[in-house]
């Protein structure tokens, strides 16, 4: 049990936690919320010993082992299996034991070092860090490219994978879906519900919240409040609390009045001043109730557009992707990501982007938004469009050097150029009006953008969004950095919006309640997709279930769920031989046949550790046992090369 008792804490002058108590029982899913700087991550600090109480009391089970999502940004050529592995602290403790005993040549400490990594699951090791990485995203391919070859955003997955795969009594995540998309987001969910230990999540994810905790822990003004159930639950339970507080307030306000009046009334009249004064006393000793208020930091609205083309858009046989890059060779052809795409977007649509992680949804909004140039066919705008974009990376429209007051000044200088207009003044004073309505005040439009945290950075992309009055909006991943009063005051200001929407979101409570429509980015195309969100997150485990089915029979995958669709298609096509696929696909049969033998080997050595064996008799066979797992490992990195590179050619060849 965790257990924090008239417990408080510090950062710098700040006072975080004040003379607070609460406590966690073994096994409970608890969901941490308040808002941004109210202390959820320095009690994760509390946790992992990086910070320490100040006064009261905490206490946790010495022997618990903890795993936790590192924050800093990998820089290593391991391949990303292995990174993966590495999390598994006991197996690694496992490993260097028996690296030690070996070269001590003790008989009995070998004996003891391979039972020991045996049972740190050195057998399936590799098996569980790729059903991991699998699941969060990643292709069969990338499992052994080197972590340093992936974006940031791949690399946090690798460290989430990583402290998954630590066996751990208390596990804590600080927002772990912001780099997530919806269908990891799904796998992740289907593990955490398996998970065994006790686990305190941060997350500004209403869905994910409700689907993975039991207990939330709500921290404001100082004090941690607990509820029993998820955050519905507690939403549920805190309005009720603030109705019957707030019920409280008013009942005292007029007692107060009651009182004030009396005082102001009698206690002038000589014959009365005794009275009056014990009511004075009366009124200094009522404790004032706080009114609470629940309520975003700041509540914005986008203005009715000044004109709605229709059709917004007409995509004529387009196709989406990357130009070569401007070192490359002649004649070099560019990435196709989606293709033969024809639709049309009208006034008041407000459709959803769905598809997993590379099947192309970013590239279909960037080129919409202009950003990329269509590849093929046409994108052909209504007249009057006015677009307004939300870069998933919110640095790709913001400059890290310049301030936000330089932004605006840009933007409105910008939109006057473009015979455009904005929703407001281009005067400065009237920027730097607008700008505090997005909580933008004081020296805080003078300060650079770069040391802004990832939600002020968001407010303000927002907020150059709204003043440019668009017509159409284009929103990828818009909250990934945004809490969860400020992702209700964006629902609410896009359920106001009178243009059309596009939303690419992993955030299932924004999509659902502000889109009507989807559409699915898949295998290379853009199909509507006839169902809700639930009828999406049926059909994203159902292509888990096929592809987990396809690896556990290669015997490359163990037991955990892994939710992956299909690759996206190669995008320049060109002839394959048919031969050559042949011949690995042959190399690949002899490689099971090679695997299915070594299975049987490790199988009969693991069933003979179980019995009784002498001391010597458990040294050779842990040593003969480690072999034939270190050959499996040898083949299995094989195989998954063979089946990237087949899985390469016939989509080259589709």
């Amino acid at each position: 049990m965790i257990i924090l008792k008239n417990l408080s804490l510090r950062r710098s002058a700040k006072v975080l936690l004040d003379n607070a108590s609460v406590s966690i029982n073994p096994g409970e899913r608890v969901g941490l919320v308040g808002r941004n700087g109210a202390g959820k991550s320095s009690l994760f600090a509390l946790l992992n010993g990086t910070l320490h109480e100040d006064k009261g009391d905490f206490s946790m089970p010495s022997q618990w082992r903890m795993a936790q999502v590192a924050q800093d940004m990998p820089e290593t050529s391991e391949p990303a299996t292995d990174f993966v592995i590495a999390g598994d602290s006991q197996l690694v403790a496992a490993q260097t034991e028996v690296t030690a005993a070996e070269e001590s040549d003790d008989g009995e400490r070998m004996a003891h070092a391979y039972m020991a990594l045996h049972d740190a699951g050195a057998h399936d090791a590799q098996s569980r860090a790729q059903s991991l990485i699998l699941g969060l995203g990643f292709q069969v391919r990338e499992l052994s490219q080197p972590v340093n070859s992936f974006s940031g955003g791949w690399r946090m997955r690798l460290q989430l994978a990583r402290a998954l795969m630590c066996p751990s009594d208390l596990l804590l995540l600080d927002e772990p879906t912001n780099h997530l998309d919806l269908d990891a987001l799904v796998w992740l969910e289907a593990w955490l519900k398996k998970y065994p230990g006790t686990m305190l999540v941060i997350s500004h994810d209403r869905e994910f919240l409700d689907a993975v905790t039991n207990v939330t822990i709500h921290i404001e003004n100082g004090q941690l409040t607990r509820y029993g159930g998820n955050y519905s639950t507690f939403e549920d339970m805190r309005a009720e609390q603030m109705a019957l507080q707030q019920a409280a307030f008013a009942k005292q306000q007029d007692k107060i009045a009651h009182l004030q009046d009396f005082i102001n009334r009698f206690k002038a009249k000589a014959s009365k001043a005794k009275q009056a004064q014990s009511r004075v006393k009366a009124l200094d000793r009522m404790e004032r109730l706080a009114p609470m208020l629940a309520s975003a930091d700041f509540t914005f609205e986008f203005k009715e557009p000044l004109n709605l083309p229709n059709p917004m858009l007409t995509i004529d046989d387009a196709s989406f992707g990357y130009p070569p890059p401007a070192d490359a060779p002649p004649g070099t052809l560019p990435t196709v990501i989606v293709q033969h795409v024809s639709k049309s977007v009208f006034a008041g649509q407000r459709i959803g982007i769905l598809g997993a992680n590379g099947q192309g949804k970013s590239t279909l909004v960037k080129t919409i938004a202009r950003t990329l140039p269509v590849v093929a066919g046409e994108v052909i705008e209504g007249r009057g469009l006015n677009i307004g974009y939300f870069a998933q990376q919110e640095l790709d429209v913001l400059r890290p050097k310049d301030t936000p007051l330089e932004h605006m000044i840009r933007l409105a200088r910008d939109t006057i150029a473009s015979g455009g207009a904005g929703q407001f003044s281009s005067r400065e004073q009237d920027l730097r009006t607008f700008l505090g309505t997005f909580n933008f005040n004081g020296d805080m439009v003078k300060q650079a953008v770069g040391t802004m945290s990832g939600g002020e950075k968001a407010r303000l992309v927002l907020c150059m969004i709204v003043w440019q009055r668009p017509n159409l909006l284009l929103l990828d991943e818009p909250t990934n950095h945004l809490d969860l009063a400020t992702r209700e005051a964006l629902a609410m200001a896009l359920n106001e919006f009178e243009g059309t929407l596009m939303l690419v979101s992993h955030d299932r409570a924004l999509l659902r309640s502000v889109c009507d429509e989807f559409w699915l980015v898949t295998r290379g195309g853009v199909e509507p997709f006839d169902g809700d969100l639930d009828d999406y997150q049926r059909y994203l485990l159902e292509e888990g279930k096929r592809l987990r089915e396809s690896l556990k029979e290669a015997g490359k995958v163990a037991s955990a769920p892994v939710v992956k669709t299909e690759p996206a298609p190669a995008a320049a096509k060109k002839p394959v031989s048919s031969g050559k696929i042949k011949s690995l696909q042959q190399k690949l049969e002899k490689l099971d046949k090679s695997m299915a033998a070594l299975q049987a080997e490790k199988a009969a050595f693991e069933a003979r550790l179980g019995g009784t064996l002498s001391v010597e008799e458990i040294t050779e066979t842990g040593k003969q046992l480690q072999h034939v797992i270190d050959e499996l490992a040898i083949e299995e990195g094989e195989w998954l090369e063979l089946s990237g590179e087949i899985e390469a050619l016939e989509g080259a060849s589709a």
